[in-house]
């Protein structure tokens, strides 16, 4: 006999279908949460409080280490990409005053639509508490995909956003990114002087949704690896900014680094995304591994000190 799923008994089938107590005393029947709501059979280890009725329950829990840094990576990829476009739209060997205030411009629209996100979802301004679901597998990411099938027959749509608020506010970061931009960047761009400067909102008008997209397809697996993403990132990174010298022997490698200041600052971003893999991975859960900091311009050094042995010239 195969079994069939009876919608007035109280279990709900599936990770994610549950049930809100009605006024009345009775419950409503299987679908997905409200915003801001969990069944509590998708939680793993989870006291359950009943049972018998897969209680939709509020979320109540606080970001940790890991969400805020998540949440700063998420920031720091969209501002990268933004200093990065400026950099690519106005060449410049140095940095002169209008490109400067480009990417302070770039830097103030990204903490501007940061403080606007955490601020329409925290509870309390002053203390930045937000109330979040949790996170405890990978599935929580992707509810669409685990919508539960009656005898392959029903299906019941229990789409929710199993982990808020880290998915939808990530999309509200990604929007007021785009109205800052609107609104701030085009005042900058007329007292430019390069007939490229409005390039630097053009690009970012794509770069932006591009992001978009990618946070809906690979937010999940993302929000587990940012850590690596960002140490092997930034030393890919590091090693293309060196490659694309003219001149690779040490000596030249090392003064063009802070000849200017414009490669002065690359450098100094590359090693501050050094340093934010490594918080990011170590979590200073031991107070030993605040000494991992010293190996952050590792890799730039050695690039440097390898560049004789790949240097065909030096052969």
């Amino acid at each position: 006999m195969s079994w069939k799923w009876d919608s007035s008994s109280a279990g709900c089938p599936g990770l994610y279908c549950g049930r809100i107590k009605l006024d009345n005393g009775s419950y409503s029947s299987c679908g997905p949460c409200p915003t801001g709501y969990r069944s509590e059979t998708s939680y793993p280890y989870f006291p359950s409080i009943d049972d018998a009725v897969s209680l939709c329950l509020k979320c109540s829990a606080s970001f940790d280490v890991h969400e805020w840094l998540y949440l700063g990576f998420m920031a720091l990829v969209l501002l990268v990409i933004e200093l990065y476009i400026i950099d690519y739209s106005i060449r410049r060997r140095n940095l002169p005053g209008e490109v400067l205030v480009l990417h302070l411009s770039a830097l103030v629209e990204i903490v501007l639509a940061s403080v606007f996100t955490l601020a329409s979802f925290s509870t309390s301004f002053s203390s930045m508490k937000i109330n979040f679901c949790g996170a405890h597998r990978l599935s929580d990411w992707y509810t669409l995909f685990f919508n539960p099938s009656i005898n392959f027959k029903e299906t019941i749509r229990c789409t929710q956003e199993a982990v808020y608020p880290l998915y939808s506010m990530i999309y509200l970061f990604y929007l007021t990114a785009l109205v800052f931009l609107v609104i701030i960047r085009p005042w900058i761009v007329r007292y430019v002087p390069d007939k490229k400067a409005p390039n630097t909102i053009y690009l970012t008008l794509y770069a932006i949704p591009a992001l978009a997209i990618c946070h809906a397809m690979f937010s999940g697996l993302i929000y587990y690896s940012f850590p690596f993403i960002t140490l092997i990132g930034s030393i890919i990174s590091v090693a293309c900014h060196f490659a694309f010298r003219l001149d690779q022997s040490m000596k030249a490698l090392f003064l063009d680094s802070f000849a200017n200041i414009r490669s002065t600052l690359i450098i100094l971003g590359h090693w501050v995304l050094h340093a934010y893999g490594i918080i990011s991975l170590t979590k200073f859960k031991n107070p030993s591994h605040i000494l991992l900091l010293l190996i952050v311009p590792l890799p730039s050094l050695f690039y440097i000190l390898t560049s004789k042995f790949t240097d065909p010239r030096a052969h």
